[in-house]
């Protein structure tokens, strides 16, 4: 079984063996600690990439040497040797202790829910056995459930055109291929037929996935769920050629039960994460940018919420720009526009754990504020809310609210994530007292 170390966002990693049991860091072994600095590097000449690999940097310590910070970003990294880090996201429980964090995979799972382009909606976390697999395996049971169901409702057939040499004849005899093959063979026919099989481009790619994923799962629950399933492929031949047999794919009424399947095996095929991030060489990693992630779900609970009692809320509204001569530009983005008759709400989400200090703004940026004033002024709206994640240090703290004394007016409101319902209903009750 490979071996795993699992993080949160902003723990640091060391590769110095006198702190493997300081509680300030989490400690790899020396050789696997290099492998993931080899990693890192192996993408830092990356433009395209260059942000999401911010999110792992590379310092160094008096004393303690080269340590790695990670934020931003959470997943799964597998390095060389099989030696996996898995990366979780910093979310508050208050005095519950979330052991083993099996309530933190829960939560990120139900926010990764949210997301457009995250390739499982149907997925029920409570029969996911998050105590027992990383990341990348739960991954890999939620394909197989999605599979499952496929073949539930029936994998699709095709009439696909076969070239064969037969003892009958059957469909267009081949004239050249033909002369060619049964010189001697009277009785044989080399002919084309068209015949209706599932060794179709979607169930080829699916099979290939199957294959691999049997590979890398270490997993038994997956390795004996996969077994069974390919079972129900074996008419079928494995895709060797994934990138031309996904161009001959085409989502429709008919191929809509493939789609998010499709979308798992191009991930675990191509190696692909959800970000622009794809792996090479020894490596793969599965990456999901919380900023993306938290603003998703908040939209997603917000509409939930909201939407029932009389609020039109629309998200990454394109409304504005910034200038607009000598032409449009530096369009404005607010994250979510609430809109009830002519009150009109901006809300924005920051991934981003604040600090109870005062003297320092609480840890919010100068920029996120003068982006917050900028919204104001364009949709001539005093009410603007920025939404950031609760946190132990914030849990109790009072109202925060800035007044900019020309008519603009910022509020704080901190969402916890684990009674998401409840926080959205708060944030309402706010808004209708507000008005």
């Amino acid at each position: 079984m490979a071996k795993l170390l699992e993080v949160k966002e902003i723990d640091s990693i060391t590769g110095n063996v006198d702190f493997e049991n300081d509680e300030n860091f989490k400690y790899l072994d020396a050789a696997a600690f290099q492998n993931l600095i080899e990693f890192i590097r192996e993408f830092s000449g990356d433009d395209e990439i260059a942000d999401i690999l911010n999110f792992m940097r590379i310092s160094y310590k008096r004393n303690i040497g080269d340590v790695i910070t990670i934020r931003n970003y959470v997943g799964l990294i597998q390095i060389k040797n099989g030696y996996q880090v898995q990366v979780l996201p910093k979310i508050s429980f208050g005095e519950y202790n979330d052991v083993g964090n099996q309530e933190t995979k829960k939560v990120f799972l139900r926010m990764l829910k949210s997301m457009k382009n995250f390739p499982s909606k149907s997925f029920n976390d409570a029969s996911l056995k998050v105590d027992k697999m990383n990341l990348y395996e739960i991954f890999i049971n939620m394909y197989l459930k999605e599979v499952r169901q496929l073949i539930k409702k029936g994998i699709k057939s095709a009439y696909l055109r076969q070239e064969d040499n037969l003892s009958y004849y059957r469909g267009k005899l081949l004239t050249s291929q033909h002369l060619k093959k049964n010189t001697i063979h009277k009785e044989r026919f080399y002919v084309a037929y068209d015949e209706f099989h599932p060794n179709r481009s979607e169930n080829k790619l699916i099979k290939a996935t199957l294959l691999k994923l049997h590979q890398l799962t270490t997993s038994s629950e997956n390795s004996k769920e996969i077994k069974q399933l390919l079972t129900a492929f074996e008419m079928i031949k494995s895709s060797k050629n994934y990138t031309k047999d996904f161009s001959k794919i085409t989502i429709d009424r008919n191929t809509k039960d493939y789609e998010m399947l499709l979308q798992w095996s191009k991930v675990f095929l191509f190696n692909q994460s959800f970000t622009t991030f794809s792996g090479r060489k020894n490596s793969r990693a599965l990456l999901f940018p919380m900023e993306s992630v938290f603003e998703s779900y908040i939209a997603q609970q917000i509409k939930k919420v909201f939407e029932p009692n009389d609020w039109e809320i629309s998200t990454q509204d394109k409304g504005y720009f910034l200038f607009t001569e000598p032409k449009e530009q530096f369009a404005l983005r607010p994250d979510i526009v609430c809109k009830k008759g002519d009150r009109i709400i901006i809300m924005d989400t920051k991934w981003k754990n604040l600090i109870n200090n005062s003297r320092v703004n609480y840890g919010i940026s100068q920029s996120d504020m003068y982006q917050m004033y900028a919204y104001s002024k364009k949709y001539k709206t005093s009410e603007i809310w920025l939404l950031y994640p609760l946190n132990d240090e914030m849990r109790n703290h009072p109202e925060i609210k800035f007044e900019s004394g020309d008519g603009t007016t910022v509020k704080l409101h901190f969402v916890d994530l684990v009674n998401i319902q409840r926080t959205m209903e708060e944030l309402l009750t706010k808004l209708e007292v507000d008005n």
